[in-house]
């Protein structure tokens, strides 16, 4: 008799179908404001903000369970340190990005760096591994629990000076009128309304950042391009779910959340039509989330430098 065999755990699968569940219900959890003993960012047991994907998905999962340390470990790790996981509490899963040099004879290199790309080839790969929250820990030491941080008060629309400061240093142009917000290729320009029409000035930023994050698709910066994109279509959703992401990346940063002008059912049905047909979707968008948002941070430092060079 043929044995059973377990089906081959597949991350990009689980973590796909988590965030459909929870966006089935008609939430973004990563939208609300959130830190977690004084960090904006999860962090790993040496005090490391996890970046891209992974980043997404612990914010998404401390928010959800309402976790008061940044701090994520592997079940080894905090044997490491003495502590031991509380019986019951449940995993999170992360991927683990890597690649191996393979040459024309098969044999695996990874020695001395020796670059020969017409002999080798260079195979990239994905690993998953299984984290928990300092929370669900016992006999951690005490600076895994760090104290949180007051939140800041903030005038109704009015500028936040740190915030301001940043993205007037970016050098993509920023027209402020009327009342919708929007990337305009032809002319390379962001569309944005006047701060006024904001009660809340850090969803202002948040919908600057969102727009901002598609300027980044030009061919003279990222060059990201899905396709023709219209209204609705798949191409417009996935480059929707970047400029989401990279909001989301930039607010840590900076200190606002994720906001866009309309939050409707059309907007979550865009996010579930490609997460449903490409399991392997978050996982790239994230990617590019993240070097649209190194690539804001960057321009608003080689902006803000020429400035103190200009008053120096």
């Amino acid at each position: 008799m043929a044995r059973s065999r377990t089906p081959k755990f597949d991350a990009s699968e689980v973590i796909t179908n988590e965030i459909i569940r929870i966006i089935e219900r008609g939430v973004l959890p990563w939208r609300k404001p959130w830190t977690a003993g004084g960090s904006s960012r999860p962090l790993r047991v040496g005090g490391e903000p996890y970046q891209g994907v992974n980043n997404f998905l612990l914010t998404m999962r401390t928010v959800m369970a309402g976790h008061s340390s940044p701090f994520w470990m592997t079940l080894p790790q905090a044997n490491a340190l003495d502590a031991k996981v509380r019986k019951g509490e449940k995993s999170s899963v992360v991927v683990y990005y890597g690649q191996s040099r393979r040459d024309a004879g098969g044999e695996y290199d990874r020695s001395d760096g020796d670059d020969r790309s017409e002999e080798a080839r260079i195979f990239r790969f994905q690993k998953s591994y299984r984290v928990f929250n300092a929370c669900q820990i016992e006999g951690l030491p005490d600076s895994f629990y760090p104290d949180p941080e007051p939140v800041p008060e903030h005038p109704p629309s009015e500028p936040i000076p740190h915030m301001q400061a940043f993205f007037d240093a970016i050098d993509i142009t920023t027209v402020f009128t009327g009342t919708e917000a929007y990337y305009l290729p032809p002319v390379d320009k962001v569309y944005m309304p006047s701060i006024t029409r904001f009660q809340d000035p850090r969803n202002f930023y948040g919908v600057w950042a969102h727009e901002l994050a598609h300027a980044t698709k030009a061919p003279h910066r990222l060059n990201r391009d899905f396709g023709f994109s219209k209204f609705g279509n798949t191409s417009y959703a996935r480059e929707e779910i970047v400029a989401e992401l990279t909001s989301v990346f930039l607010g840590q940063t900076l200190g606002f959340t994720a906001h866009t002008l309309e939050m409707n059912a059309a907007y979550l049905h865009n996010w579930l039509r490609v997460l449903r047909s490409d399991k392997g979707a978050i996982f790239r968008h994230a990617a590019d989330a993240q070097r649209a948002c190194d690539y804001l941070i960057a321009r608003s430092e080689v902006g803000r430098a020429g400035r103190r060079a200009e008053a120096a």
